[in-house]
């Protein structure tokens, strides 16, 4: 079990000593995330992948369950009409279900890859100014190691919390 700590840090000098030090700490490239304006230069840094900057998972989900609830709805609506309901039974509710299930998670995806993530709505003005969010996913038994270990040699690196209900993946 995962916790994604949340730290903004003032220029890309500090990340890429950062990003050292959690190396060295024993955090993998691959839990280490940084996002930043467009025009920021993370060359070298591992940046924020399409999952974590945008809000597709949730949209997804929203669109997975309305897709399945109105799909339902349709197929039980069917199975009322006389004419259908009789003859095909109780399939048109699970078939339905399931065709707005993924049709809905589709429709909603592709809204959502354009919409930023939710989560991260509130470090948007600090990227804005020029600031890099850095995301690092530790163990739940190192959360307290690393964030002391960040206070300590990063003093200016500003803590903004810890999540706690994390994805099992990105």
């Amino acid at each position: 079990m995962r916790r994604r700590l949340y730290f903004m840090l003032p220029d890309i000098e500090m990340a890429k000593k950062l990003e050292r030090e959690l190396l060295l700490a024993h955090i993998d490239d691959s839990h280490i995330h940084f996002h930043a304006t467009v025009d920021a230069k993370l060359t070298e840094l591992p940046k924020a992948n399409l999952l974590q900057r945008t809000d597709l998972l949730h949209g997804m989900f929203i669109g997975l369950v309305v897709g399945a609830v109105v799909g339902s709805a349709l197929g039980y609506l069917l199975y009322l009409y006389p004419a259908f309901g009789d003859s095909l039974g109780m399939g048109p509710i699970l078939g339905l279900a399931i065709a707005g299930a993924v049709f809905g998670s589709w429709a909603s995806g592709m809204v959502a890859i354009s919409l930023p993530n939710s989560r991260l709505k509130g470090f948007q003005s600090a990227i804005d100014n020029g600031q890099i969010l850095l995301m690092v996913d530790v163990p739940k038994d190192k959360v307290e190691e690393i964030t002391q270990m960040i206070h300590s040699h990063y003093p200016e690196a500003a803590d903004k919390g810890v999540e706690s209900h994390m994805p099992a993946f990105p």
